[in-house]
């Protein structure tokens, strides 16, 4: 009798040991609108933060991804099914794929990240408490600093070039803010469209023998296909000079930006204190205001500048 007894508290004891891990598990849901090194730095940042938080995927956290691959179709697919799985919260990484997530429900907590106004995008009304299941991260940067690299890397210039997807709500924001402050400093923005990835070699051909200078921002279609742009700016000698510090790595030839990886981070402690019980409408957007300046001498040269040793040792990281 005293056996039946004991066996039976052990039992019990299990399963509130079970009961009590399931409701320590959280789930996570992440998706993007595509996969290129800024985008992907972001969803690492974000695992990094919940592991350093106590939530690891495997053990009290169910971690989910999905890209998008450049298809909004696909994005909103996407946030259909992860808010069919309930998940603690979504996470969308991109204008994109957080523009779908929104649209999809109103009550998961989503939180968004690497978008660069997310009140221009209607994902939120002002960057105060939202009081909806909506809060993130912007990667806004300053253009006024953006356009004082411009003329460090190319002095006199008075033509900027921008390659960008008129279908990107961030990119339409940096080009009518541009098309106000250029003017301001002597200069006029000459626009390319490139609606698609592959359109993005064709657009920047289109601005050869037009622009003294290509200025990209963190247009998905742009950064996914930069090797395009390149090619172009080095067969054509134009400076090619992002917003995008991984960009620099793949070619140009300087840019000050955000470290995404960072990013990341801090999107994954916002996400943790939702896990941990506060609403996404109580908490503030944010944005990063560590920006790194990136120079690539080399890419320089191949694109016909020569790059002032003030400018090259000023920079965070010299990419050879």
């Amino acid at each position: 009798m005293q056996f039946k007894t004991l066996a039976s508290a052990v039992a019990l004891a299990l399963v509130g040991l079970t009961s009590a891990h399931a409701a320590e598990e959280k789930s996570v849901a992440v998706t993007a609108i595509v996969e290129h090194p800024a985008l992907d730095a972001v969803r690492d940042g974000i695992q990094d933060a919940l592991k350093k938080a106590g939530y690891e995927s495997g053990k009290n956290l169910k971690w989910q991804y999905q890209s998008a691959q450049g298809n909004t179709g696909t994005a909103a697919q996407i946030a259909r099914k992860f808010i069919g799985d309930k998940p603690d919260a979504i996470v969308a990484i991109a204008t994109p794929s957080a523009q779908a997530a929104v649209a999809a429900t109103k009550t998961v907590p989503v939180v968004f990240s690497a978008v660069t106004d997310p009140v221009v995008a209607k994902l939120v009304s002002s960057w105060e408490p939202s009081k909806t299941n909506v809060t993130g991260i912007s990667d806004m940067l300053a253009l006024e600093k953006q356009i004082a690299l411009i003329q460090q890397v190319v002095p006199g210039v008075k033509r900027v070039g921008m390659v960008y997807n008129p279908g990107e709500a961030n990119s339409v924001v940096v080009v009518k803010q541009l098309q106000k402050l250029l003017p301001e400093h002597g200069m006029t923005l000459v626009e390319a469209a490139a609606p698609r990835t592959v359109d993005v070699g064709s657009a920047a051909r289109s601005l050869v023998g037009k622009v003294d200078v290509i200025y990209t921002n963190t247009d998905n279609n742009v950064v996914s296909a930069y090797e395009a742009l390149v090619k172009v700016g080095q067969e054509a000698k134009i400076a090619l000079v992002a917003s995008d510090t991984d960009s620099v790595k793949r070619g140009a030839i300087a840019a000050l930006g955000i470290n995404y990886r960072d990013l990341g981070e801090q999107t994954g402690r916002m996400v943790v204190r939702i896990l941990q019980g506060e609403k996404p409408g109580d908490i503030a957007v944010e944005s990063s205001d560590k920006l790194e300046l990136y120079v690539n001498p080399s890419a320089a040269e191949k694109q016909g500048v020569k790059l002032s040793p003030a400018l090259i040792n000023s920079a965070a990281q010299v990419v050879q």
